[in-house]
């Protein structure tokens, strides 16, 4: 992996070159910067902190530690004199990373409507890459197919966001099979990004087990999104009669009769328990989760985790865990 983060950092100035001058790419961000990111400045006037929350290391102030604070914080001198925890409180840095760690594995690539997942991945990514950047933010991308084959580190400038487009939009479609494992982007992040950063990592979650562990890793050092994405048919099928389907992870086809009410009823409740099962195990990683879906407004979506980060920013500290 390291090897890759070499040689995609000294070649990152070509390939920017040929993102600029990839029309398809232009006209996918320009279209992108008409429909969603003028909305988006309407809506939100202006307000991206908290989008992207910053951890500056200028001191601020100091207070008396409470539940839940960061144990690195506290300043055992102070503490020492008098005799109760305290913690330093720091000014917010603006200029942070952002990095995005995109699961582009076969299952990724699935849409029951007019978009796909990973349409609707590239287009977030997009947005929120180019929200960040104006306001003088480096965003970074580890991709994930088979395994970690690409990481783009972390700059400014539109350039780069178009750099980033482009890498998304000419990725060779998978030729091989096998089950995602997401612990293997999640550990080679914790590798790659070493200065605390904010970190969205984007994936439907299907996946072997064993990732928790390491999100839960990152997000002690790192403020982490999970970026869920999601289309209708994965939680309930609509009668279609008998249809072919096929495992995206595995490639194993099989008839399925959708005319079946006793065999949707049952798709549903197992979908149900999964979705009960991936939020238990996102909260208990400590993350805070934004769900993507191919029928939904992306500008919505954005709108309602904003507003979710700005109450839960102004909730007491041993209340921010549990909401």
């Amino acid at each position: 992996m390291l090897n890759i983060f070499r040689r995609t950092r000294h070649a990152a100035p070509a390939q920017a070159a040929v993102a600029a001058a990839d029309p398809t790419a232009e006209q996918v961000l320009r279209r992108l910067e008409w429909t969603v990111i003028r909305r988006l400045d309407g809506l939100l006037q202006g307000d991206y902190r908290t989008l992207l929350r910053g951890t500056g290391m200028d001191l601020a102030d100091l207070r008396e530690y409470q539940h839940h604070d960061d144990v690195r914080h506290i300043d055992w001198n102070v503490t020492a004199r008098q005799n109760v925890p305290h913690v330093r409180v720091f000014t917010e840095d603006r200029e942070m990373a952002a990095w995005f760690l995109l699961d582009l594995s076969p299952s990724v690539d699935f849409g029951s409507g007019a978009q796909r997942m990973s349409q609707v991945s590239a287009e977030f990514v997009a947005v929120l890459a180019r929200l960040l950047t104006r306001q003088g933010n480096r965003v970074g991308a580890l991709l994930y197919g088979v395994g970690v084959d690409t990481v783009l580190p972390a700059r400014a400038g539109r350039l780069h966001v178009l750099h980033l487009l482009h890498a998304l939009q000419t990725r060779p479609v998978p030729t091989q099979t096998g089950s995602t494992k997401l612990h293997e982007l999640l550990q080679s992040a914790a590798m790659a990004v070493r200065r605390r950063s904010s970190i969205f990592v984007v994936s439907d979650f299907i996946s072997e087990p064993g990732w928790e562990k390491p999100l839960a890793q990152l997000a002690r050092r790192h403020e982490v999104v999970a970026v869920r994405l999601l289309d209708p048919m994965a939680l309930e099928l609509p009668d279609l009669g008998l249809i072919p389907m096929r495992d995206a992870e595995t490639g194993e086809q099989l008839l399925v009769d959708t005319a079946d009410a006793e065999f949707r009823q049952r798709f549903a409740r197992l979908a149900t328990q999964r979705e009960a099962q991936l939020r238990q195990s996102l909260a208990r990683a400590g993350v805070d989760t934004l769900e993507l879906s191919t029928d939904g407004d992306l500008v919505n979506t954005i709108v309602r985790f904003t507003d979710l980060r700005k109450r839960r920013s102004k909730l007491p500290a041993h209340l921010k865990v549990v909401a």
